[in-house]
């Protein structure tokens, strides 16, 4: 039954998906030609990056400003899609589709226990722009803490006032101005950043009163400090998704010094004698090509993606090579190692007494799509819905201004669009179906806490020689004791706001205790039925990072220095997700092309003509 379940589904996108597009097609005229490949490819450029993703179009883009420099970006995936650029329509993207690398995690030992396998889906962009053409588009920086302490583990020039004014040059801020905090701020920049034009709905001004009720502030997340509640920012402009393919790239590539291959498939490094990266092997329209670089390799895909097959296949440490049978390069056993991600508690559902707007019917609504089709506004300009979030410290010691969690808060119940919440995260459609069948059709919100510095750590792993299998993705869920207990405080947070007046009076919010059938042999309510839902409810957030970390010499399971720099060999750098020793506080998009920023500029400075 589980197997047949998500059918309908993957049936239904590649037959509805086509003519979509023909629709947004005739929306978006004149785009079309923005990446096409050059005529030529050259033999050899100063700079060959590999991956066109959310950091390899920053990066494209900024070491193309430098005329006398030729760059080749070379990309997996095609151009963008039509769908990628309507903001209300990145529900698509948590299913099977072209523009999806369609992987998923391994079967998990110690959680996602009402998955399916024990496994969830994992939607990562294989388009130009990466994830940041497929993903929820939410703005967040993270805390000023997560850089300083990057900083702190051998990592100079990565503090919070260092990279503060590379977040800024990335920012076009579209907000208010606030006085006090605007300094944070940078407009002008190419990401732009905007707030939800309108009116709240009530849910998510309850949400915002709600954390005013127990002692937080309403906050700026990318002022100075984070713990508190906000309303949600997204990474678009006009009405439109803002990816970096849009905001970096497509702007750089009418540059005759930048090339943009897309559709090619990385398929090997290549190192001379002397242990420098000097090329790369690639296949584009089923013919296999080299292209040379003659000042550096830059890998810039994600935590598990294709520039993370590459490195293992080249710096798996020797004991692992000699499963394969590969050559080693030079001996880092750290690739692949470190994994981490924000894992996310999905289940926690309150109904409310107020009318909702029934997203799924509004979102065929002619009027509302003849209103986004000619002005670029309402229902379609931010992802479907409204949202908001929250950070708190809730477990142990240490310092309050750092959070554990982010309360993440969702205008339509978990259950409350029938089975499209199980075949988008990989629940079990059999349990699913039992336990929140009630709850199909009623009107309600969802709160998911999620773990901001997880101690599980995992790692992701070859299957074979063969460069087109999928890597094993295994976070290694829940294998730290205090992972669980942190989500079980983040439990009891959610419950706390959504008992608060705003939500319980002002909505008529009431939760759905229901216990999970999984869970009743515990008492309800316990410590123990808490943790035992975790172990069953909670999955990924898509926040994957850590396996090609930087770190000081001394760690061995350091990847690169302080400048991204691959140890043990020459002219190559990881530059995206996996460069981070510690994943953020928050959604990562943002750092990472704070990242790119900076890594542009440090090659700039390195590689700058003699005076």
């Amino acid at each position: 039954m589980a197997d047949m379940q998500p059918l309908p589904i993957r049936l239904l996108l590649p037959t509805v998906l086509p003519m979509l597009r023909l629709m947004l097609q005739s929306m978006f005229r004149g785009d079309g030609s923005a990446f096409e490949p050059p005529p030529h490819v050259h033999d050899q450029y100063d700079f060959v990056i590999v991956g066109g993703g959310t950091a390899g179009c920053v990066m494209a883009a900024r070491l193309s400003e430098v005329p006398e420099w030729k760059v080749l970006l070379l990309e997996a995936g095609g151009a963008p899609t039509p769908e990628t650029r309507v903001p209300g329509l990145s529900r698509l993207f948590y299913f099977p589709t072209a523009v999806n690398w369609n992987y998923e995690l391994a079967p998990q030992r110690h959680g996602l226990r009402n998955y399916d396998n024990r496994s969830s889906p994992i939607p990562q962009g294989r388009v130009l722009g990466g994830s940041s053409s497929i993903n929820g588009m939410l703005y967040v920086r993270g805390n000023r803490r997560d850089y300083d302490n990057w900083a702190a583990l051998g990592n100079p020039g990565w503090d919070y006032e260092s990279v503060l004014p590379y977040f800024k040059k990335s920012e076009d801020y579209r907000g208010p101005h606030r006085r006090e905090t605007e300094h944070y701020h940078g407009r002008g920049g190419p990401y732009t950043v905007t707030p939800k034009e309108g009116p709240h709905l009530p849910i998510t001004n309850a949400f915002l009163r709600a954390g005013q009720h127990l002692g937080y502030d309403v906050i700026d997340p990318s002022g100075p400090e984070q713990i508190g509640f906000a309303p949600t920012e997204y990474v678009t402009r006009n009405g439109e998704r803002w990816s970096t393919a849009r905001a970096y790239l497509q702007p750089a590539a009418q540059r005759r010094n930048l090339h943009v291959v897309h559709s090619a498939f990385a398929m090997k490094i290549i190192f001379d004698k002397k242990n420098r990266a000097v090329g790369v092997v690639y296949k584009h329209k089923d013919q296999v090509r080299t292209v040379y670089a003659s000042r550096e390799v830059i890998n810039t895909t994600a935590a598990y993606g294709e520039d993370l097959r590459l490195l293992m296949e080249d710096f798996f440490s020797t004991r692992k090579a000699f499963t394969f049978f590969i050559k080693v390069v030079a001996d880092l056993p750290g690739v692949g190692q470190n994994l981490q991600d924000h894992m996310c508690l999905y289940g926690l559902t309150w109904n409310v007494d107020v009318r909702t707007p029934n997203i799924a019917f509004e979102a065929v609504n002619p009027g509302v799509i003849r209103q986004y089709a000619s002005e670029r506004k309402g229902l379609y300009t931010t992802p479907l819905g409204e949202f908001g979030h929250a950070w708190s410290r809730v477990s142990g010691s240490g310092d309050t201004y750092w959070p554990d969690v982010q309360l993440f808060m969702v205008s339509s119940g978990l259950g409350q669009e029938g089975l499209m919440a199980s075949h988008a995260l990989g629940i079990n459609s059999g349990k699913f179906m039992d336990y929140f069948g009630p709850q199909f059709g009623r009107a309600g919100l969802t709160m998911m806490p999620y773990l901001m510095r997880p101690k599980s750590r995992g790692a992701v792993m070859l299957q074979s020689r063969n460069p087109f299998d999928p890597p094993i993705i295994d976070p290694n869920y829940l294998s730290h004791p205090d992972d669980i207990d942190t989500l079980v405080n983040g439990i009891k947070w959610a419950l706390r706001v959504g008992k608060a007046p705003p939500f319980a009076k002002g909505l008529g919010a009431k939760f759905y205790s229901r216990p999970l059938p999984q869970c009743e042999t515990k008492p309800y309510g316990t410590d123990a039925y808490w943790r035992c839902f975790v172990l069953h409810m909670a999955s990924t957030f898509y926040h994957f990072g850590g396996t090609c970390k930087m770190g000081p010499e001394s760690d061995p399971y350091s990847v690169l220095d302080e400048k991204l720099r691959v140890r043990g060999v020459h002219g190559l750098r990881v530059v995206d997700g996996s460069s981070m020793p510690v994943v953020t506080s928050g959604n990562i998009m943002s750092a990472i092309v704070m990242m790119a920023e900076k890594t542009s500029d440090l090659i700039k400075s390195e590689w700058a003509p003699a005076a």
